[in-house]
């Protein structure tokens, strides 16, 4: 019988958050180095680079491979011969370890979790609670996958009940461009099948704790339906052009994870959530012997790829932007920001919007005229850092602030990640603006090029507050031009048909 005590598995959930935050796993990295080998997309072959070469810049310089450090999800398999040493409840010490990680002065990580989760939506400060699922099993150890689960592409999580007569693949190849690119593509699906409408969500999830082995799986062959089902999935999926960032491509998804479990004869229960290209999990065992320990990957895991930016990138000064420079821009164009930018996420743009609604100024300091803003939620600065990783949030939810913000204060441009809706772009193309787009999970790689960072209103929204940046040679890529005509549109469109013309891809 194992006695298990409380400052061991705090430690243990503390220093796994810590470790996944700038070490991705290993397989993960190979197969996006795969991935980048592959890739015949110009656009999508530049993405890929700089997550890789992100990836690499975060495992040495121990600071998160994203700005958005998730949300603790932990699944706990407890023995039931264990024994407990310890004064608090298992969920409480789950958070005390996220408390612990996430405040941690030597890598601050960026608290994401608000409390209502409606109205007020106030910061808890240290990303506590945690989701924490357990289920108890014979044994006498303690068992943790624990995941820290990004907002982009947990917003992107989808959930059906088909009738057992319906095709599933075809469910799945209609869903996943539905999805845009908020979830920052290519990374892993996990599929749960069956159960209940909870239980299909959590083997969803519970599947992205799984390593990344479909390559293992092409060279063998498939020798069960199931694994028949992932790679149909995994060559369809690919076909659809979606392509890193959305930008068209050869690789929409690196792996396709499926778990199952029996359901009612009437009833096919699908859940789909995907893993971003900031893929943060790990798996670790409690036996009574002290806490976990974790082993960094090795340089040699890393793909011998670096970024730079293109020879062809457009210099542009921010300070002097003029609308003519930006209706000579084009889709797909790279670019090299300079200069100073605002930012701010949904929580701001609500604030200016009820300001504007009450016919009151915005704080002093604040003018959008013939600016750009930056949809950033950063991470705190640790040592001598002017800011910490500071990669893009999804564009997207912003779409119904763009005509207050283009029209009402004379916004020049937007920078975030994915594509634009229908409504954004159309607003867009009325004020001759545009969107330009950062790499998603480029967070550390991005942040190198801010010189300067300061607050000017809304501090008390943490992360969400309106903050000026300077920056030099920040690299995006024009994904709306001042016409309205989208990269998000015509990339995957373009690619879906080069594929069907190579004959596919694996």
């Amino acid at each position: 019988m194992s006695t298990i005590r409380q400052e061991d598995l705090i430690q243990s959930v503390q220093e796994a958050l810590q470790f996944i935050s700038y070490y991705h796993p290993p397989d993960f990295i190979q197969a996006m180095g795969r991935a980048w080998e592959k890739e015949q997309s110009p656009a999508a072959k530049d993405a890929l680079a700089q997550i890789l070469m992100n990836s690499r810049l975060s495992a040495e310089g121990h600071r998160p491979v994203c700005q958005d450090t998730g949300m603790v999800v932990a699944f706990i398999d407890i023995g039931m011969e264990v024994r407990w040493s310890c004064d608090l409840s298992l969920e409480e010490m789950i958070n005390q370890g996220v408390r612990r990680a996430y405040t941690d002065p030597d890598n601050t990580l960026r608290a994401s979790m608000v409390n209502p989760p409606w109205g007020q939506r106030r910061n808890t400060g240290d990303n506590t609670p945690a989701i924490v699922h357990t289920r108890l099993v014979s044994g006498n150890q303690v068992k943790i996958a624990i995941a820290a689960k990004g907002g982009g592409s947990e917003n992107k999580a989808k959930f059906t009940v088909l009738n057992p007569s319906d095709d599933l693949v075809d469910w799945v190849l209609e869903t996943v461009p539905t999805m845009g690119a908020g979830w920052c593509p290519p990374g892993v699906l996990g599929l749960g099948i069956g159960g209940s409408a909870e239980k299909a969500m959590l083997l969803a999830k519970e599947s992205l704790m799984g390593s990344v082995d479909i390559q293992d799986l092409i060279e063998k062959g498939p020798s069960t339906p199931m694994e028949e089902l992932r790679l149909e999935l995994y060559e369809k999926i690919n076909a659809l052009g979606i392509g890193a960032q959305g930008l068209g491509g050869l690789t929409t998804v690196v792996d396709v994870k499926i778990l199952d479990y029996p359901t009612h004869a009437a009833s096919l229960p699908v859940a789909l959530i995907p893993n971003c290209a900031a893929t943060r999990h790990i798996e670790f065992t409690l036996d009574g012997n002290g806490p976990a320990e974790f082993t960094p990957p090795s340089p040699a895991d890393y793909p011998d790829v670096t970024w730079q930016p293109s020879p062809d990138a457009i210099p542009v000064d921010l300070d002097s932007i003029t609308p003519e420079q930006v209706a000579s821009w084009k889709p797909g164009d790279r670019l090299l920001l300079s200069g100073k930018m605002l930012t701010g996420r949904d929580a701001a743009h609500k604030r200016i919007q009820e300001l504007l609604q009450k016919g009151q100024p915005l704080p002093r300091g604040v003018d959008f005229h013939n600016r750009f803003i930056y949809y950033v939620g950063p991470v705190d600065p640790v040592g001598d850092e002017v800011v910490g990783p500071a990669g893009p949030t999804t564009a997207t939810r912003m779409d119904k602030f763009t005509d207050m913000m283009l029209g009402d204060l004379g916004l020049l441009g937007m920078i975030g990640k994915a594509e634009r809706g229908p409504e954004a772009i159309a607003s867009i193309k009325k004020h001759g603006a545009t969107y330009l787009m950062a790499v998603g999970g480029a967070a550390y790689l991005v942040s190198q090029a801010i010189r300067k960072a300061r607050v000017l209103a809304f501090e008390d929204l943490g992360m969400e507050a309106i903050h000026e940046f300077e920056v030099e040679d920040m690299p995006v890529l024009v994904a709306v031009d001042s016409n309205g005509e989208s990269i998000h549109q015509s990339g995957p469109a373009e690619w879906r048909i080069r594929i069907s013309e190579i004959g596919g891809i694996r």
